[in-house]
Parts: structure tokens; sequence; C-alpha cells
């Protein structure tokens, strides 16, 4: 039986959710449509927004629910850019991390390419920390010219965690809107949408335990966004569908349950990466963790992810002969999985183009244990050595 330890790309459904989801599958009925199975359906639907928002922080008014983080991303980048410019001309520039997910920097490289927006990347240092220091300068450069600033929650890639509601008080100081991506985040963090102070915030099902093709955008009443789907209105007039009633019931479900779960849950799996890391670091090929890590926090560097730097080796190798050995993992995002190039994100945070090769990303969850750690460090040192034999190194 193989380990699964890829829970940042996609961790399995709650029990409690499919069982759910299952039950309201037998139900037929558009949540548009007036008659009695439609306002069933509209009833589930409004129920879900009220649970979900209920276990953010967020008012019910402030939930669209869209496809997933994907939609949410180009739905909260483009349509407030869009949404800027068109109020004031001169809203041009976006402020954006250098290590955000691909559904953010595409989505900006995009509105550079096409419809001249002018992108200034945000550094991060060696942990991958964004520093408040270099928003605030980035804004007071010409805080009249910004459109939007958009800094993830927590990184997919090395875990470390951002102090998103400190860059919120710098671009509000101004009169920006802030963005953050808190895919990684929800469910795995306390996450509070009112006390955060951002303006729009992007989350998805399939990382908490809910299902694939579900995700939501906060977005505060005040808020602008013009929509990238028009059609029937729905969700405020900013995300236009048939809202599919068994996702969101999937996705408030599942959220509401981790977000009760967390508080143990994330004790649980702070232990286990730690004794990943530990473990790895112990075996005595120079492997070391990426990102911040400080035993026992979960703060700064998310609970279920044990990112590993492993000189010497091509982390494609090392996944292969992993996955070989039952160990399912990744090289980094899975969105990029595939992609013979070094992570954008570990390039950011100053490693070489040798060393961000070879990284490896273990990510735990809800099926975890600690048969999983000790599967992964026995089948380690073999995946390595074979992996330095192919790569030429001694």
């Amino acid at each position: 039986m193989s380990v699964y330890l890829d829970h940042a790309a996609t961790t399995p459904v709650f029990p409690e959710v499919a069982a759910a989801m299952a039950a309201q599958r037998e139900h037929v009925g558009n949540a548009s449509s007036l008659h009695t199975a439609g306002r069933a359906a509209r009833r589930v639907v409004e129920e879900s927004r009220e649970r979900l928002a209920g276990a953010l922080g967020a008012r019910p008014s402030e939930v669209v629910f869209t496809s997933g983080g994907t939609e949410s991303d180009n739905l909260a980048v483009a349509g407030v850019f869009r949404a800027r410019r068109e109020a004031d001309p001169r809203r041009v520039r976006l402020l954006v991390s250098a290590i955000e997910h691909h559904a953010v920097l595409d989505c900006v490289q995009a509105l550079v390419d096409r419809e001249g927006a002018h992108v200034e990347w945000l550094p991060c240092d060696g942990d991958g920390v964004v520093q408040v220091e270099h928003v605030r300068a980035a804004i007071e450069r010409d805080p009249h010219s910004v459109a939007l600033v958009s800094v993830m929650w927590a990184n997919n890639e090395v875990g470390t965690v951002q102090d998103v509601a400190a860059m919120a008080a710098e671009a509000h100081a101004h009169g920006i809107p802030m963005h953050s991506d808190a895919v990684q985040a929800v469910g795995h963090l306390p996450v509070d949408f009112a006390a955060s102070d951002v303006d729009l915030l992007t989350l998805t099902g399939h990382k908490v335990g809910g299902p694939i093709g579900s995700g939501a955008l906060l977005v505060r009443r005040e808020q602008q966004v013009i929509p990238l789907v028009h059609g029937g209105g729905q969700e405020r007039q900013i995300r236009s569908g048939t809202l599919d009633t068994v996702g969101v019931l999937g996705l408030s479900l599942a959220t509401e349950l981790a977000v009760q779960r967390l508080a143990a849950e994330g004790e649980r799996l702070c232990r286990l990466r730690d004794e990943l890391i530990e473990g790895a670091v112990r075996l005595g090929y120079g492997i070391r963790p990426g990102g911040v890590w400080t035993p026992g926090d979960w703060a700064g560097r998310l609970a279920g992810n044990a990112h590993l730097l492993v000189p010497g080796c091509e982390g494609d190798s090392l996944l292969y002969l992993l996955d070989a050995a039952g160990i399912e993992c990744s090289t980094g995002s899975a969105c990029q999985a595939g992609v013979p190039q070094p992570s954008h994100v570990l390039l950011a945070m100053g490693l070489s183009d040798r060393d961000a090769r070879g990284a490896l990303r273990l990510t735990l969850g809800h099926t975890s244990d600690a048969g999983d750690v000790q599967a992964v460090l026995a089948a380690l040192p073999a995946a390595v050595e074979r992996a330095r034999r192919a790569a030429g190194v001694a």
C-alpha cells in the first residue's frame, strides 16, 4: 500500500463530507429556480454560505462561490485590476510577491502582456518571508498608481506563513485593496477574514477535505470587482453560472470540520512534520529543510509541510524513485509537475539553480500517521544514493 504525502496538492475528502454530498446528489434542483426543488437547492446553498462564513470570520454576503482556487485568484486579480483602472486610469501597478502560485503569477503576466498592467514583484528572504517593509516601500514609490497588492497567506511549496494583516494595513493606509491567496492556509491556520483586514481571500475545497472543483472568493461588500464570466448574474453579479449545490455543500462542510479540528490536528501534524525533517537531516546526506523551520512551531510554517533540499540530486529522480518505493510526494506545486525547471519559489529565496532542483515537498494531512513518516525515512537513503549515481555524484 502506498504512502500518500502530497496533501498540499489535494487531500482525501472527509468521510462526513462524502456522505453529505452523496445524500445531496439524490436531490435535483437549480438554486436559481423558483419551484419547490429550486428553493430547496437554494436553501442548501445559503446554509452552506452561512456555514463557510461562520468558519472564516466573514459575513455570508461576502462569500462568492467559484470552481476553485485558480478561478478565485483570477477573479480577484483581474477583476480588481480592471475595476480600479476603469475608475482611475492611473491605477495600473500590481504589487505581487515573487513566490505566488501560478494561478496568480500567470494572471498577472497576462494583464501585463495584454492590458497594460505594470507589475512589481515583491522579494522574499531566504526563508520565503516577504517583509512588510518591502510592501510599504513599493507602495510609497507611487501610491496613486497601485491597483492591488496580492501576497499569499501561506506558501504552497515551503509552507512559509506571511503577515498579511500587516501588509493589508500598509495597503489601506493609501486606499489600496489587498488580496491574499489562502488556499494553503484555510483549515490549516487560524484564518479570520474580518480580523485579517484583507479585502479579497481565495480558498478551495480540495485542500481541506472537500471536493475538487469547489472554491470561493471572500470579497468585502464595498470592493468593486469586474466579473470574468457574464450570464445569469449569480453571486452578487460577480460570478455568473449555475451553482453546484453538491460542491458548495461539500466545500462549506469540509471547511467547518477542518476549522473545528484545527488546534488538535495542527499539533499532531507539527509533531509528525518535525519527526520527518529531523529524521531526514539525521540520515547524513546533507539534507536540510527549505523555508523557515522551528521545531514545535506551526505559526511561521504550515504544520504539515516538510520541504527538503537534497544536495546532489534531481528532485524528479527522487520523486520517481520514492514513487517506485510506494511514497507519493512532490517536488513543488503539483500544478507545475512535469515541468523540467527549478521552482520559482526556491529561486526567489536565493537558491542556486542546482540546489533548487534537488527539492522534495512532503506534505502531511488528516490521513497521515507515524508509520508514513517511518516509511519515508526508510525509503529515502536508497533513493538518494540512486539519484546521486544517476546525476554523476559520488
